[in-house]
């Protein structure tokens, strides 16, 4: 069973820094890509960066030329460097995992989440 673990979140003051590790266990037989989400209360999750495999990374407009998204292939594991940090930025950050797997001669893709790791922006 693939699991995600964030970590890296807490309390920082506006224009700080704050990077964010996800980190996976299991067997994964193929990464289709990774990706870091965010919600606040009362809103939907929304997408901050995607690491596509063999792709670009994209990123949200509110993350473009702050936000950082680097993948590790061979740990399988996903950084959020953050900076210029917002109280805006505020919120529960999430990490996203889509796998192609292989099973009986067919093929599906199967989706996992991390918990998230909470992230406070002081003004």
């Amino acid at each position: 069973q693939v699991q995600l673990v964030e970590s890296g979140g807490g309390l920082v003051q506006s224009g700080e820094i704050l990077t964010l590790v996800c980190r996976t266990s299991g067997s994964i037989q193929k990464v289709e890509n990774m990706a870091w989400y965010r919600q606040t209360p009362g809103r939907q999750r929304e997408l901050v960066a995607r690491v596509v495999n063999g792709g670009p990374t994209e990123y949200a407009d509110f993350a473009k030329g702050r936000f950082f998204a680097i993948r590790d292939t061979h740990r399988n594991t996903l950084t959020l460097e953050m900076s210029s940090l917002e109280p805006d930025d505020t919120a529960l950050y999430y990490c996203f995992l889509q796998e192609r797997r292989w099973e009986n001669f067919d093929t599906r893709v199967v989706e996992y989440w991390g918990k998230g790791t909470q992230v406070t922006v002081a003004s």
